[in-house]
């Protein structure tokens, strides 16, 4: 057999789309992989490499064998039951069962299951070569690309991300033969568009990358990365800093080939704009690399990286300053015209938006999250003149024509403006930053008067949305719910803000008109609404709304490495205040770690068993008469003593110091359940046993139901 050799399959196309090129990438390595691992065929999978640059995607697989091992196949026939009559002779079930696998019945074989005995068809093939199985391999992986809208290009049936060019497949020196999206497969390459247009041959799979490389095309888009940061910083002016985050490196990336960076500079008169909206329309429009002095505000410098290396760098330098003034401009007009006009004078406009069809204007949400962010302030101990202020002014920049053209601006403009019309500097900071957090990984809002409305505002979205029927399901979150879900509880617990959710959900809901809240009952058989009682209706949208939120903190809580039991076990108590619910779960965590967890988990469990099984018989007093000398005596004694130990940590929130005094409730607990039958014949008895390890189960429920934790 021929020796392994490596694969290499290179897919030239017109540039692929950018923010696309990294997962169309990874897909079709993977797809590659997976097909020769399906196939059998022996394989250093484990160290392919994924190439892709804005012309091609490329996977090289090392150690490739030239031919699948054998491939043997059984099927399962009928048992000796079916397949053979009274006489021992073979049925015609059995007869059709050998004659469909190409065998005849004395060819079948036997195998035993639980079922009895049953004849099997097994037969082996040769392997066949890597040439005839890498072209349905290869279509496999592309057909599995996560493609949303394929292109089609000329008369052609088949359709791909963009048009394509040239296909390579090399195992080893050899080419293999393939037809694919109207492409013969060879060993023919192609180079830079400009620098070397004409193609390049591939001597062998091993080769490519650095014939790549000859012909002006960095292949390897780590090595592509590495050389935009390299070429950032060779050409950065002095004093200053380029801002080149990871997600402009990857785009910058994706877009070069043979990345070269040319410093260039526009007219200072500029920087009296926002510097966020030129740092915006910068990376974001044009893909530079803005560049900051030492004080950290924007100077007048930026970086733009070309895919070529021009004689004259000095014209790529003009084309890109030329190709940016308008853009700034534009901006530097919008925000003088803005500030023409206070931003609260946008108020009215907002009552000309509607926000949802049952539930009024953007004005009329914005009066909502007012109240909402008075009451709030008043009771986490903010200054509710502000919150209120903030929540006036909160949508007011979603009308200027900055914010307009740059919707991603929201918020960061109202801040501006709010400044520049002498508002109150927590006012405006909360116009911006009461958006936060907003993406997986962004800090909570920094300000009372934020966060405040923060609160108020996601209370009010998740509360109206809900009200009318349009809650998320399965993948469908159209009004982002599930990310203002955990967005407010995060806030709630990282600011450490103390609010009873489940109400104060009720109280949003009172809001709303009737009409919201009959929006989303479904409609009878008449097609009409059904009577509305808005009490009950909002009380359960209260309790919906805070398990919605309380479930997005088990993922919260997840990546923080706390597991489900002891999520579980605060959960099981359901506490109003997210603040609290943190302090209890990680009092719960560390109480995990203590030897005597496991046992007061087990205790805890059997105590909630005997509860279940005594049944409801009122409240339970202890009868200290009806106490046994010994152990039961020495617990109630135990018990008491932690009760009042407990008591003022308890009333601190101090729910790690109760637990661990609880934790030498273990001894006691464990003679107690060694020592004395619990479920006595004596009715009398029976009943005071029950209510003394009520007790002892009340304390450790002051905290969580630890009975949830795992027992070793």
């Amino acid at each position: 057999m021929e020796q392994a050799q490596s694969l290499l399959i290179e897919l030239g196309s017109e540039e692929l789309p950018p923010k696309a090129l990294d997962d169309l990438a990874a897909a079709f390595a993977r797809g590659v992989c997976e097909g020769l691992s399906r196939r059998g065929i022996a394989a250093d999978v484990a160290n392919a490499r994924t190439f892709a640059s804005p012309r091609r995607l490329a996977v090289h697989v090392p150690a490739v064998a030239a031919q699948q091992p054998a491939q043997t196949s059984e099927v399962l026939g009928p048992y000796l039951n079916i397949g053979l009559d009274a006489n021992g002779a073979p049925t015609a079930a059995l007869q059709g069962f050998a004659a469909k696998n190409g065998l005849t019945v004395e060819q079948l074989q036997r195998s035993s299951d639980a079922k009895g005995e049953r004849f099997v068809a097994r037969s082996e093939k040769p392997g066949q070569p890597i040439a005839t199985l890498v072209p349905d391999i290869l279509a496999e992986a592309l057909a599995a690309l996560p493609i949303p809208k394929p292109m089609r290009w000329g008369d052609h049936d088949y359709a791909f991300v963009r048009p394509v060019h040239w296909l390579v497949i090399l195992h080893g020196q050899d080419i293999i033969d393939a037809s694919l999206l109207g492409l013969t497969s060879g060993r023919s390459s192609r180079g830079h568009r400009f620098h070397h247009p004409q193609p390049v041959h591939i001597v062998d799979a091993d080769s490519w990358l650095d014939a790549m490389r000859a012909a002006k095309v960095l292949a390897d888009p780590a090595e592509r990365r590495a050389r935009v940061r390299a070429e950032v910083a060779r050409v950065a002016p002095a004093g200053s800093t380029p801002r080149l985050s990871p997600e402009l490196c990857d785009e910058i990336a994706n877009l070069t080939e043979w990345p070269v960076a040319i410093a260039c500079a526009f007219d200072r008169s500029f920087l009296a704009v926002p510097q966020e909206a030129l740092v915006m329309t910068m990376e974001t429009n044009q893909k530079f690399v803005s560049c900051f002095a030492a004080d950290g505000s924007l100077s007048e410098h930026f970086i733009g990286v070309a895919n070529i290396e021009s004689k004259d760098a000095g014209e790529i330098r003009k084309g890109y300053e030329r190709v940016i003034r308008p853009r700034f401009a534009d901006a530097k007009f919008f925000f003088e015209e803005d500030l023409k006009t206070p931003l609260a004078d946008q108020q009215q406009a907002l009552a000309r938006v509607t926000y949802q069809q049952a539930l009024g204007s953007v004005w009329d949400k914005v009066v909502r999250v007012a109240e909402l962010a008075r009451v709030i302030g008043n009771r986490v101990g903010v200054d509710a003149g502000l919150a209120t202020r903030a929540a006036a002014l909160s949508r007011c920049d979603l009308l200027t024509r900055m914010v307009g053209e740059f919707p991603e601006l929201q918020g960061v403009m109202g801040r501006h403006y709010a400044t520049a019309n002498g508002e109150n500097a927590a006012v405006a900071a909360a116009l911006d930053e009461f958006y936060a957090p907003r993406f997986a990984g962004d800090a909570i809002a920094q300000g009372g008067v934020a966060r405040v409305l923060t609160v108020a505002d996601r209370i009010d979205t998740l509360a109206g949305i809900f009200a009318v029927g349009q809650r998320p399901s399965g993948n469908k979150d159209p009004f982002a719910l599930r990310r203002a879900a955990l967005g407010l509880a995060r806030t709630l617990i990282e600011a450490g803000l103390s609010l009873d959710l489940r109400a104060q959900f009720e109280e949003a809901l009172a809001q709303l008109p009737d009409s919201a809240l009959a929006a989303g009952l479904p409609k009878g058989k008449d097609g009409k609404q059904p009577t509305l009682d808005p009490g009950p209706r909002r009380a359960a949208l209260g309790n919906e709304l805070y398990d919605f939120v309380i479930d997005r903190l088990r993922g919260y809580y997840a990546e923080q490495g706390i597991g489900s039991e002891a999520f579980d076990a605060v959960r099981a108590l359901a506490p109003e205040d997210l603040a609290d619910f943190d302090r209890r779960l990680r009092a719960v965590v560390e109480f995990a770690r203590l030897p005597e967890a496991s046992a007061l988990a087990a205790a805890n469990k059997r105590i909630g068993n005997l509860l279940r099984q005594a049944g409801d018989t009122g409240t339970r007093v202890v009868d200290p008469g009806l106490l046994e000398a010994g152990v039961e005596q020495e617990l109630a004694a135990a018990i008491e003593a932690a009760r009042t130990a407990a008591a003022p940590l308890a009333a601190q929130g101090d729910y790690l110091g109760v637990l661990k005094r609880l934790a030498g409730l273990r001894d006691p607990v464990d003679r107690y359940f060694d020592g004395v039958m619990v479920m006595s014949e004596d009715a009398r008895v029976r009943a005071n046993r029950i209510a003394l390890l009520e007790g002892l189960r009340g304390l450790f429920l002051r905290v969580a139901d630890i009975s949830l934790l795992p027992v070793s």
